[in-house]
Order: C-alpha cells, then structure tokens, then sequence
C-alpha cells in the first residue's frame, strides 16, 4: 500500500509540475510613450529638362564689338524665350557663297543669313531660301513700315513674293579732299574726266604720294563694287534688252579701260579697302572709293591691330568732300548696298521670330547704332531717329547727311536693272559671288596677262557659260 501511495504522490506532483510549465509569464513592462515632432528635409528634385530649338544665325557683321552686340540681343531673345538656343556665327563676306554651298551639301544649313542683296537672286535660284518664311517675318514686322525701294530690292520677279527680309545698308562714294580740289581748281571727281584730271594733278601735291588707292585685289568683292558703278555710268550691263549677255559690248571695254588706266596714280597692288581707307587717313591719297561706313573713322581714324590709326590731317571729316554719283560717257550711276535677312528652306519657324526681334525697337537701333552712316534704316519708324545715333554726322553738311538717309531711292546696281528676270538675277550674284570682275581687273592692271579687250571676252565666255547652268 505505501508503495502504491508514494506512486501516486509522485504522479499528482509531476502531473501539478507540468501544468505549471504551461501557465503563461505575467512580465511587468514599463512603456515610454514619445511624441512624433515632424522635421522638414530640402529635396533638390531635378528640373525637367526642356529640348530647346537651336537656331543659327550666321551675319556678315563679324568685327568684335558687332558679333558682341548680336549676342547680346540674342541674349535678350533666349532670356524671354527658354526653349530656344540662338547661335550667332559670323562669317566673312567674301567667303559666304561657298560657305553655303558646303553647308547645303551636308544638309547643315543656318536659319538665317544675313548677306548682301546680290546673293538672295541666286540663293532664291538654287533653292536655298524660303520665300514664304520671308513674306511672314516682313508681314510681322509690318509692310507698310517698310521703305519702298528696299522691298522692291528683294522682290522675285517671277513669284513677286518677297525672297529675303531687307535689314540695313550703305551708300557708295568718292570721298576726296575737298580742300586741295578748292585749291588745285579741281571739280568735284563726279565726271570720267573730272576724275582723270585728278588723278593726273593729285599724286606729289603736299604729302601725297598718289591720288588714289585702286580696288584690285582678286580675292575681294571690293574691286566689283566699285567697277559696277563705273561700268553703269558708261551703260555697260551683264545683259542686253534681248535679254543675251552683254559682257564684251564696247561700253563694257571702255568701263575696263578707263579703270585700269587710273593705276597710273595709284598706289600699287593688289589692293582693296583696307589700303585704301588707311593711305586716305595718313595723308598719301586724295581720293577714296568708300561706302559711308568712313564717316566715323575720318574723325577718330580706322582700327588696326594695333590700335586706331593716328590721322595725319586735322579735320579730315570736314575737309572731305562726298561725291556718290558718277557720270560717264553715256550715262550716270550712284551705287549702294542693302544688306538683307534671308531665311532658309531648313530654317525652324521660330527664325521668323527671331529676325522680327532684331528688327523691333530697341533692338533694330542697337544693331543701327553699331554704325549708323553704314547702317541706313530700312524701316520709316526708324529713319527719324537715325541722325541722333552718332556724334560723328556733327561733322558732315545737312546736304551729305540727305543723301546718304536717301540713298535707297537713287541706288543703281546690275541686279536691279528693270526687266531682269529671276534667272538674269541669279546670274548676276553669281558673277559677283565668283568674283569674276576682280579676277578680271587683276590680270589687266597686276597681271598684264589681259587688256581690257580680251578680259571684256573673258568675261562674255564665263557669264554665257553661268547663264547656259541657270537654263538647264
């Protein structure tokens, strides 16, 4: 029986251990309740990036303190416009047809050109320019505020549409020393033979070592512009009323000649305007073939690498005379220039926007500004505050000043002859962008390789063969 008590015993005690075991902890836990405070923390989060429109503007304005000032409008325009990139490239004129030729062959054309009138017939010819693009930026800026003889300027004769956008532009003279002419009882150098007999007089007279500095460097457009207005005032065109090429007409061998012939008392080649405006300055010539960009540098004296030129005569400016019109034998010319905004078949329609920036306001005068006697407005708004943008026209008569804010009206240049069709126009920048008359006036008056008979021939075989391109 005590046997079977003890195993009881120690049943109901293993039994009691195990449900112990199984009972749950009771744990006293101390909780610390804390309050949530929110901290602020700057996320920088990326700005979405915006694919901007590149624009390529490419000007012919390409000294320093010009391409600073077309980027600094060009500042202005990406300031108000974000998405847009405006790239200002400037070029040299002389090299602006290849230079387009080359862009066009690798599909990389600007948006907007800025160039001289002679090229939009040709670049219009070969497909480069957009004329509609044209019409809308001169529709924004405003028909009516444009000058008449501009628009004209720019005008296609076979679409009458508008081919480039006119932008600003100069007038062509003999700038001579009015004084020694009073002195010497010259005429003014207006006639052929008021400009022999200065020629034949000037060269010895005081410090002058010649009576002018002749255009007849071969790699410059410089030398055609000055023939071209020789060759007109002699009746001498690229083409005839019949609409043939009139190159080697007695009027145009009697232009040659007369101008080679002035190399007599002038100083020696090759040469173009730097030469000349710089012995003009320094007292060695007294004549100079000169767009009304001089008007400044008669009163301060030209820039160089060096610095300005020290001008060797006091007053020159007032001492000059300005004769923009030259009479020949059969007939009168006065020759200028319109530089032009062409926009191209490539161009973004935001390029439409952007020439109408630069033509609006503050803008247009700023770039007016740049130069005023070499940037006549084209705009009517702009003409009355013209005068006001350079101290330098205090130095020159009412009668010059007239002149040159009207030059528009009086212009004569082979592209503008009446009754020239697009393809006579295109044919004529290609003249001119080929420098064919340089080339021609090197080999007569540097060279002695032609005479004015045989360049007059040269000049007949090269424009029938450009003439015979424009047709096929």
């Amino acid at each position: 029986m005590k046997n079977k008590f003890h195993l009881v015993l120690a049943l109901v005690m293993a039994i009691s251990l195990l449900l112990g075991a199984c009972q749950p902890q009771v744990v006293e836990k101390t909780v610390v309740v804390t309050q949530e405070v929110p901290v602020e923390v700057e996320v920088e989060v990326p700005a979405e990036e915006v694919e901007k429109t590149v624009v390529e503007f490419w000007t012919t304005d390409n000294e320093e303190a010009r391409v600073n000032l077309y980027e600094e409008i060009a500042a202005r325009y990406m300031a108000e416009n974000p998405a847009v990139d405006l790239r200002i490239v400037p070029i040299d004129e002389a090299s602006i047809s290849q230079r387009i030729a080359t862009a066009k062959a690798a599909n990389r054309l600007p948006d907007i050109i800025r160039m001289g009138v002679e090229r939009v017939a040709t670049f219009a010819a070969d497909g480069i320019l957009d004329e509609a693009s044209a019409m809308a930026a001169i529709e924004s800026i405003g028909v009516d505020d444009f000058r008449t003889s501009p628009l004209a300027m720019v005008t296609n004769p076979e679409t009458g549409y508008y081919a480039a956008v006119p932008f600003d532009g100069w007038l062509q003279a003999i700038w001579y020393r009015e004084d020694m002419f009073s002195d010497l009882g010259l005429n003014a150098p207006v006639s052929w033979d008021d400009i022999d007999a200065a020629c034949d007089t000037l060269p010895g007279e005081g410090n002058l070592l010649y009576a002018m500095v002749l255009a007849d460097d071969p790699g410059q457009n410089y030398p055609h512009q000055v023939f071209e207005q020789v060759a007109i005032s002699n009746n001498a065109w690229p083409f005839d009323e019949d609409g043939n090429v009139s190159m080697n007409t007695p009027e145009m061998v009697e232009a040659l000649t007369f101008y080679s012939e002035l190399i007599r008392c002038a100083a020696p080649g090759p040469q173009y305007w730097r030469g000349a405006r710089e012995m003009y300055e320094l007292d060695q010539s007294g004549m100079l073939f000169y767009s009304t960009y001089i008007m400044d540098d008669l009163v301060d004296g030209s820039g160089t690498d060096d610095g300005n030129i020290q001008i060797a005569v006091d007053g020159l400016a007032e001492k000059s005379g300005f004769a923009p019109s030259m009479e020949g034998p059969n007939g009168a010319a006065t020759y200028g220039q319109l530089v032009t905004l062409g926009l191209t078949v490539d161009s973004d329609p935001v390029a439409q926007d952007v020439v109408q920036y630069f033509m609006t306001g503050e803008n247009y005068t700023d770039v007016l500004a740049l130069a005023p006697m070499g940037k006549i407005p084209v705009l009517k708004s702009a003409v009355d505050g013209w005068k006001d943008l350079s101290p330098y026209f205090a130095n020159y008569s009412d009668d010059t000043l007239d002149q040159i804010a009207n030059g528009y009206d009086s212009m004569q240049r082979w592209l503008f002859r009446p009754g020239y069709d697009a393809t006579q126009q295109a044919v004529v920048g290609d003249i001119e962008g080929r420098l064919l008359i340089p080339q021609v006036l090197s080999n007569i008056i540097l060279e002695g390789s032609m005479t004015p008979e045989t360049g007059a021939e040269f000049l007949q075989e090269q424009v029938e063969i450009l003439l015979a391109d424009r047709q096929e």
